[in-house]
């Protein structure tokens, strides 16, 4: 009797860590940082989209120290485009199981935004 208790407990346990795991978003990373223009923060006037293969993220808006974060759902090579001021710049990323941080430098070259990291 005892035995079957042990069981069957056991059971549900799997049975619920099962659908836990079928529930969950399946995120396979973040990337966050913060974004500067030279040395100042470009504060809450920026926002961040990501591309990973085939999969866009919608961009997400920088707060007031100029911090961002993105939950992706695949790791891999990933293109982050920052736009700032009506204009754009495009960076080349690795996203990880792990989270990552990114912290981008915005320069002014001729007119045109571009972006690097810190």
């Amino acid at each position: 009797m005892k035995r079957s208790r042990v069981a069957a407990s056991l059971i549900l346990a799997s049975l619920l860590a099962a659908l836990f795991a079928a529930t969950a978003p399946a995120l396979a990373g973040e990337v966050y940082g913060k974004i500067a223009e030279g040395s100042a923060s470009v504060g809450e006037a920026a926002t961040v989209a990501a591309k990973c293969g085939e999969e866009s993220y919608p961009a997400v808006k920088t707060d007031k120290a100029g911090a961002y974060h993105l939950a992706l759902a695949e790791a891999g090579k990933c293109v982050l485009t920052v736009s700032y001021k009506g204009q754009t710049a495009s960076l080349d990323i690795a996203s990880y199981d792990d989270p990552v941080q990114v912290d981008i430098v915005l320069d002014q070259k001729g007119g045109k935004l571009s972006a690097r990291r810190r």
